[in-house]
């Protein structure tokens, strides 16, 4: 068995141990590597002071009684006995499925903008590809979707599928359900999957049991996705760290309808704190089903977006040239501070043209939190507008 062979059943066994993002397993990954990481947690080497110093380092926790791998392995102890990666793996073989990891060629690199939060690796079930972050675009938003929502929806999924996008979302019922099946509906021959499922269970089940159609044929067409092994079942946190994968691997996340309160907004403020562009489509003041979207553009969390167009300006420099799109890019000129949310146009004004100025200071002018700044000068380099320089930052020159 080769190296990158027993990393693969070593981060398979891991990936059932753990629930997703669990803060102490990805980080004794990080020190250790996953096939020492799977020793320690069965206990069959002991970690030894130097592990157990840089894992306290990695998690910033303190010298002091609490033994955060104590409680890890602990945690983990249970699920010891069911461990059967060659299983698991065998029956991602007959679905027609792969493991990708961070060892794979095949490894979105989008999903290094997690950081510690990166997943320990991907159980994919489809023929093609994981495309490039530059052409994909999430679109997600309530499960009791209106008549309304549903249109809009049909309308985004359509209009990028026909540009070359792949729309990503979560297969649930209402906005994601429409997503994918405009987008299947829609898309051309070609190796790129018209639509990926991020699935908060095992890419062998088909939940919700209504979409089970819909999932077959995206499993067919495209992709499904998960971070957890076959046979796993879903549940309310699978769901939200679910979010953070569709934000990951999506250049801009659209909100198409959702409540006050809805996982749809948690999805793009995972995408908003990773840099990626957020869209928000408005609705009528009268509809529960819009207060969430209206509540990301008041704050200034989301650009308004109408069309297809609009999310593909949105996208930027990463999602391609959207010259032709439309008319009145031509009728108007164009303002280097348009579709910025109301932060990035805080933080534009408050770069200096010559002289580079540090994300502290920033923080200062801007009146803005020093995570708000870092995600916003990400989204201005991207678009063009700022400059790493000398250490710091400045506005793009002319």
């Amino acid at each position: 068995m080769t190296g990158i062979e027993v990393d693969h059943l070593a981060r398979a066994s891991l990936s059932r141990l753990f629930e997703p993002s669990d803060a102490v397993g990805l980080a004794l990954v990080s020190v250790t590597g996953p096939v020492d990481a799977l020793r320690i947690i069965r206990r069959e080497v002991d970690a030894g002071s130097q592990v157990r110093r840089s894992l306290r380092e990695a998690l910033d926790v303190p010298d002091g009684p609490r033994d955060p791998l104590k409680d890890g392995l602990s945690r983990w102890a249970p699920r010891l006995r069911d461990l059967a990666p060659e299983r698991d793996l065998a029956t991602l073989k007959r679905l027609g499925g792969r493991l990708v990891t961070p060892e794979s060629e095949e490894w979105p690199e989008a999903l290094d903008d997690l950081q510690s939060a990166r997943p320990l690796c991907l159980w994919v079930r489809g023929g093609a590809r994981i495309p490039e972050l530059a052409r994909t675009a999430a679109l997600v938003g309530s499960r009791d979707s209106t008549a309304y929502g549903a249109a809009v929806t049909t309308d985004l999924a359509t209009g990028l599928a026909t540009r070359g996008y792949t729309v990503v979302s979560g297969g649930a019922y209402g906005i994601d359900a429409q997503a994918h099946r405009a987008a299947l509906a829609s898309a051309g021959d070609g190796d790129r999957p018209p639509t990926i499922a991020l699935l908060a269970c095992g890419v062998d089940r088909y939940y919700p049991a209504g979409n089970e159609d819909l999932l077959r044929t995206v499993a067919a067409r495209g992709l499904l996705i998960s971070e957890v092994p076959p046979g796993s079942s879903p549940t309310r946190w699978r769901f939200l760290q679910r979010n953070r994968l569709i934000a990951a691997l999506s250049v801009v996340t659209v909100v198409i309808e959702a409540r006050w309160r809805s996982g749809a907004l948690n999805t793009a403020h995972h995408a908003a704190g990773l840099g990626r562009s957020v869209g928000a489509v408005p609705g009528s003041v009268y509809s529960a089903n819009s207060a969430g979207c209206h509540r990301l553009l008041r704050d200034g969390s989301a650009v308004c977006v109408a069309d297809a167009a609009d999310v593909v300006e949105l996208a930027g420099p990463l999602g391609g040239d959207a010259s032709g799109d439309r008319a009145r890019a031509s009728a108007a000129p164009g303002r280097e501070q348009d579709g910025l949310a109301l932060p990035d146009l805080l933080l534009l004004d408050g770069l200096p043209v010559r002289a580079s100025t540090t994300v502290d200071k920033l923080s200062t002018v801007a009146g803005l939190s020093t995570r708000d700044v870092i995600s916003g000068l990400a989204r201005l380099e991207l678009a063009g507008l700022a400059v790493r320089a000398d250490g710091g930052w400045r506005r793009q020159k002319d």
